[in-house]
């Protein structure tokens, strides 16, 4: 999961009131079990220390309008009197959970908000390409490709005899003009994104021969969809199956590649059992709380693994202001620096670096195998 949409929460310091809501619920009693839900978080939030004005801004932002896309819950952080984040959930909290914490309580986002990866869809046929970019923020419009000869309205007429052949020969060339167009935009939008995952859709033709002018790492990211064209009436409902169904398949064998990253490195030689004292292996991998703090301290993860198993996430670190101040023990916080480290929960002091540094966090689900203790991370480099 990328958390970059978590830097809002770390460009202000706290304390942090934080709910976790569930929205899959709706009956007829909904307004009544709104009114008590709002109450309900309003006064535990009450009960663990969160002043007047940030509680109050939290409940009215719960009491008003969802967020437009469909989910199964919220999640909602607010500072200061003011609610800086409202996102939903793919999967629902099951209950109503709250928390007053120097922190943002953001590490259960890693099991409720769904793997989302970004997409890049382009709707091809033979006039060009409508491109959409499909992130944590929504659907929106990307751009166009078009080129080539497009559809006459009505009948024509197609040259007979010796012209026959040169009429095709133009509209074959059209097209292969018009597939190169929209592989060059395609191309230029995959390295201006973040999109982890290409979706082709259109005519079979064409999609086949945009397809094939891509360069082969980009090729290698690319999903043809059988369903879905820019033609009025085609079937949307049966193209955004295929395209779940792709965001699914890419984020199964994306965890899979991370952790078969993971089992090698503590197996190598110098890996597991040749770690040094912190928990950091020369292969490429950290595990336990020492070297991950160690690890997301320092830059060094590119991705962190959070573990649904394990006792290593409920951990005492301590911090500091910036997110690069993060310790194990109250010392050597002192030692970076931090005047009054307070204590925090190891996996949401590790969300906080990990949005600052980019760095990726994925779940291990419960019954996978996975870093020992619920924490790990594979390193961008190692020594």
């Amino acid at each position: 999961m990328d958390v970059g949409f978590l830097k809002p929460l770390f460009d202000r310091p706290g304390p942090w009131a934080c709910a976790y809501i569930d929205t899959s619920r709706t009956t007829e009693d909904a307004p009544t079990r709104r009114r008590l839900r709002e109450r309900f978080v309003a006064d535990r939030l009450s009960r663990q220390g969160a002043d007047p004005a940030t509680r109050d801004a939290l409940v009215a932002r719960l009491a008003g309008e969802p967020p437009a896309r469909r989910s199964e819950g919220r999640a909602l952080f607010a500072a200061d009197g003011e609610v800086v984040l409202d996102v939903p959930l793919a999967v629902s909290p099951g209950d109503v959970e709250t928390s007053w914490s120097p922190l943002p309580r953001a590490a259960p986002l890693a099991s409720l908000r769904g793997e989302w990866p970004s997409c890049l869809l382009a709707h091809i046929d033979r006039a060009g390409a409508d491109l959409e970019l499909r992130d944590a923020g929504g659907v929106r419009p990307s751009g166009r490709a078009s080129g080539g000869l497009r559809r006459a309205r009505g009948h024509r007429s197609v040259p007979a005899d010796r012209h026959e052949w040169h009429y095709r020969n133009r509209v074959e060339n059209a097209s292969e003009h018009t597939a190169e167009r929209v592989a060059d935009e395609i191309l230029r939008q995959w390295s201006d994104s973040a999109a982890q995952l290409l979706i082709l859709t259109g005519d079979p033709r064409e999609r086949r021969a945009v397809l094939d002018r891509l360069p082969e790492p980009l090729r290698a990211r690319a999903v043809e969809a059988r369903h879905g064209n820019r033609a009025p009436g085609s079937a949307r409902e049966l193209l955004e199956a295929e395209i779940d169904g792709a965001c699914e398949e890419h984020a199964r064998a994306h965890l899979e590649s991370v952790l078969d990253a993971f089992r090698a490195g503590r197996g190598r030689p110098g890996g597991q059992g040749g770690s040094d004292h912190l928990g950091v292996s020369p292969s490429g991998t950290a595990e336990g709380v020492p070297a991950v703090v160690e690890a997301m301290r320092s830059h060094q993860a590119a991705t962190l693994l959070l573990g649904q198993a394990g006792g290593d996430a409920r951990h005492e670190v301590w911090i500091g202001p910036d997110a690069d101040q993060l310790a194990v023990q109250r010392a050597q916080a002192r030692a970076l620096g931090v005047r009054a480290p307070e204590p925090a929960r190891a996996d949401d002091a590790l969300m906080r670096s990990a949005a600052v540094a980019d760095t990726e966090v994925l779940l291990v689900p419960e019954g996978v195998p996975g870093p020992a203790g619920g924490l790990g991370a594979v390193l961008r480099w190692h020594v």
